[in-house]
């Protein structure tokens, strides 16, 4: 993992190739590594998808996800976190600790990830040791072990030289070891068996130093990774368990899946979820090459599971982390094809995209027959307008972007419909209650009914669709934060006129709480009440002493909260709506020497007059409208 053009590409190109899996180095400009094999990444020099291969450290065998760096593909990012052993996250000598490297580390720390770190780049002018690790120690963890020194910084001739330190810090999380070191009676063979069992346990990160483009500090690099972090658990002959985290279409169209398997191991012809596995691939010295099975601690690419989504487990039990590690994307646009005959064929392609990406949310207003996708930036929607041109032959165009917000409830409200009484036309009884939930704890659904009141499936009809109402609230935005809690139910059994089948006229289906819950939902939620609330970014900028004067009067039109302000460098928060143009005017304020780093912060309440969203459903707000639609009756 890296900040964009941080190396980590070209990192492991080198990796391969110290291997032995391929025999010359491809380059990133160029257009020829391993991992950039998509000619969108080739055309345009940056990872777009996460990639994945294999190579052995001695008898270590090493399954390597390269993700991408721009801060618009995070997405590909948070899909690999649920199935890492370990990371090594990469940072430029030259260009230091920069706005990305900080979110991943954060993320990797929360998530407790065994992390090392590697200063690629020290052969290039303009490279540091001292400074690097002063920046590692103030804005990723001080915790920082460096386990190198680097000879002739700055040219094409810089090697480095392993140490062994870092006592100081592994004392720190341990007290027999902090009395040895007191002693000074730590031998080194104990300080490497400290330093593997505390980087395993993300205590501690060691910082090695190198060049991906000469090779000089990779072997030492390669050592650590093997030694460092701590091998798979989990064994084949266990209970299957895995999670997809990548999903992509093959030549013919087909699904692929690909999968981490933490225990037990899947076969060809194996049954998961009812779904028949036809073929298996394994990665291998640096490819996908067939096999019968995939097993625990391997990735594999599996076809014939169709209904597989990523994120999806594969068996049953916990393997791994789980829901969003990053914030969600806070910009949303309409796409537009170049003629109205493609809206169809633009439809399918989407929705192949969503398969591998499903936070673009893809999202169709039937009405005005437009399609909604949300963007974590600009560089995002260039991306999915090449794939829709090159992989589909589609031309679109975008609409302006706009800023997503949410809407979370403000007090309580209940609401009921019964089975049978006016003015409900559906065989169903639902009652809904919401109440506001703590900040990003998400949506929660509860019974507060008896489960053998009736039919599962009718619980789960009225859950799923409490989940999919929630998508549009009061102003059309996503409803978040709150508790649902089922309050009453009931249905008609299954009956039908003497002698005759099955009547559905007489009898709750699935589609009665599936048309009833939006209405009950919605009213709840109106005597509930909710704010709309937009996106915050906490930035972090470096300006000159002497830009001060402009820069401030700036922050404040665009609604800008600085906390502090010290030397040159300015922290607080601002709408994210604000964020492009503060970076669009602050290279003329600054003469090109301000530095801007901004990432989501929170959602807080907007003043005034609340933004509103088109709705994209049958609006349940309007009963009359809604019933027309759904029940082609009022």
């Amino acid at each position: 993992m890296a900040h964009v053009d941080a190396g980590k590409t070209s990192l492991t190109e080198r990796l391969l190739y110290a291997a032995g899996v391929i025999d010359a180095i491809g380059s990133v400009d160029d257009g020829n590594t391993q991992t950039d094999s998509l000619e969108l990444e080739r055309r345009r020099g940056i990872t777009i998808k996460s990639a994945v291969v294999s190579f052995a450290i001695g008898d270590t065998t090493v399954n390597l996800i390269d993700t991408p760096g721009h801060p618009d593909f995070i997405a590909e990012v948070e899909r690999v976190l649920s199935v890492l052993d370990g990371a090594v996250l990469v940072i430029s000598a030259v260009e230091g600790v920069q706005a990305q490297t900080r979110v991943l580390m954060r993320t990797l720390q929360r998530l407790r990830i065994p992390t090392l770190l590697f200063v690629n780049k020290i052969d290039r002018r303009g490279a540091a040791y001292d400074g690097v690790l002063a920046q590692i120690a103030a804005r990723l963890t001080p915790a920082a072990i460096p386990l190198a020194t680097v000879r002739d910084l700055g040219t094409p001739g810089a090697r480095v030289q392993r140490v062994y330190g870092g006592a100081d810090v592994l004392a720190d999380n341990d007290d027999d070891l902090l009395a040895a070191y007191v002693a000074d009676r730590i031998p080194e063979s104990r300080l490497r068996r400290e330093l593997a069992r505390q980087t395993g346990r993300a205590l501690v990160h060691p910082v090695f130093f190198g060049s991906a483009i000469t090779g000089a500090g990779v072997a030492e690099l390669a050592d650590g990774i093997r030694d460092l972090l701590p091998p798979a658990a989990g064994a084949a002959d266990g209970p299957v368990s895995g999670t997809v985290f990548k999903v992509e279409r093959g030549p013919a169209g087909e699904k692929i899946a690909y999968a981490r398997l933490f225990s037990g191991t899947v076969r060809t012809r194996d049954k998961l979820a009812e779904q028949k596995v036809t073929a298996v691939r394994v990665f291998r010295s640096g490819a996908a090459v067939p096999a019968k099975e995939v097993r625990a601690g391997q990735i594999g690419k599996l076809w014939g599971l169709d209904g597989f989504k990523i994120g999806d487990r594969i068996g049953p039990g916990d393997p791994g982390a789980n829901g969003h590690h990053f914030a969600p994307p806070t910009l949303e646009t309409v796409v537009v094809p170049d003629r109205p005959s493609a809206k169809g064929a633009l439809r399918a392609a989407l929705a192949q995209l969503a398969e591998q990406d499903p936070l673009i949310n893809l999202r169709q207003d039937d009405l005005r027959q437009e399609i909604y996708l949300s963007l974590y930036g600009e560089v995002q929607k260039e991306v999915i307008q090449a794939t829709l041109a090159d992989d589909f032959g589609l031309e679109v165009a975008f609409e302006e972007t706009t800023t997503i917000h949410v809407e979370r409830p403000t007090g309580t409200g209940q609401a009921v419909e019964f089975n049978g009484k006016d003015p409900n036309p559906f065989l169903a009884t639902v009652g809904l209650r919401v109440d506001p939930a703590p900040e990003d704890s998400g949506v929660e659904f509860r019974l507060g009914v008896s489960l053998g009141a009736m039919p599962y499936a009718f619980f789960k009809a009225v859950e799923d669709t409490v989940h999919e109402t929630l998508r549009q609230g009061l102003y059309g935005w996503q409803v978040a934060d709150c508790v649902v809690t089922m309050t009453h139910s009931g249905y008609s059994p299954r009956q039908s006129h003497a002698h005759q089948s099955f009547d559905k006229s007489m009898s709750s289906t699935g589609y009665d709480f599936r048309h009833l819950t939006p209405l009950v939902l919605m009213s709840a939620l109106t005597r509930a009440g909710t704010r709309v609330c937009e996106p915050l970014h906490r930035f972090r900028l470096e300006i000159p002493p002497d830009a001060l004067g402009p820069v401030l009067p700036l922050l404040a039109r665009l609604r800008a909260v600085p906390r502090t302000s010290a030397d040159g460098v300015i922290e607080g928060e601002i709408p994210a709506a604000a964020v492009h143009e503060l970076q669009q005017l602050l290279p003329a304020l600054t003469r090109g020497e301000g530095v801007l780093e901004s990432a989501f912060a929170r959602y807080q309440p907007v003043t005034g007059i609340p933004p509103e969203r088109a709705r994209t459903d049958h609006n349940p707000l309007h009963r009359k409208e809604y019933l027309l639609h759904v029940e082609r009756r009022v």
